[in-house]
């Protein structure tokens, strides 16, 4: 056996190619899960209606993307809307810090990675997930809007999941707003490209707003909240659940 073959086999990735696991293990994998999401419908119940803000980990304060989610935080609170992001550094942080400069309310679902991602301080409710796909239901759960700021693979990830969703009906009239013209301006192409191929249809770009302007995103999403949703009267905690705000 070769050192690359010894590599592999040691690698914690190489389970993934010996096919099914036992019936035990995936059961067991089935429970975790399923207390992953018990414990996010416990933790998150009553932070809601929240607007959720997507972005890169990577810039820091004083960074032009930086500065713009600190903005849009705070004009989110000023809403009277709760924002909810993935907990972590960079955009997240700086959204969730606009929010509770603001007054407002702050949560997060950070996840838990081999590279530890602390959860940042500026959140008012936050929980730690061990999946990425049980966090992304999590984050679109309590969501009335999302609004994408410059952002990696896992940005993207939360974007084009969010946008399937909507364009299949699966969650309805719910807003996307990317902020960022230059940055996002190839990706607009490429999605003008798809309608000329016919991979996706015309009426698909109306699910998009891109803008660097932070009230025509927010009035955009306003707009949206005013035609389409209703406000109802927020549940109150069970003290039999042990349930608290």
């Amino acid at each position: 056996m070769n050192n690359a073959e010894e590599k592999i086999i040691q690698s914690p990735e190489y389970e993934y190619l010996e096919g099914p696991k036992s019936r035990s293990s995936e059961l067991w994998f089935a429970v975790r899960v399923f207390f992953q999401f018990i414990k996010g419908f416990r933790t998150l119940h009553f932070v809601g209606p929240c607007i959720t803000v997507f972005g890169s980990a990577r810039f820091r304060e004083g960074h032009p993307n930086y500065e713009k989610a600190r903005e849009i935080g705070k004009a989110v609170a000023d809403m009277g809307f709760t924002v909810m992001t993935g907990g972590g550094p960079g955009v997240m942080e700086a959204a969730n810090r606009g929010a509770r400069e603001a007054g407002g309310r702050s949560v997060g679902c950070n996840v838990i990675l081999p590279f530890e991602q602390k959860p940042n301080p500026f959140m008012d409710t936050w929980i730690s997930i061990r999946y990425f796909f049980v966090r992304k239901v999590l984050l679109l759960k309590y969501s009335y809007a999302f609004i994408v700021l410059p952002g990696g693979w896992g940005t993207m990830d939360e974007l084009f999941e969010t946008l399937t969703l909507v364009q299949t009906g699966v969650i309805q009239r719910f807003p996307v707003v990317l902020i960022g013209k230059d940055y996002y301006a190839g990706l607009m192409s490429f999605i003008e490209h798809m309608v000329e191929n016919e991979t996706i249809s015309p009426k698909d770009l109306k699910l998009v707003l891109c803008t660097d302007n932070t009230d025509e995103a927010l009035d955009h999403i306003r707009e949206y909240i005013r035609d389409n949703y209703r406000v109802r009267q927020k549940r109150r905690p069970a003290w039999w659940l042990l349930e608290r705000i």
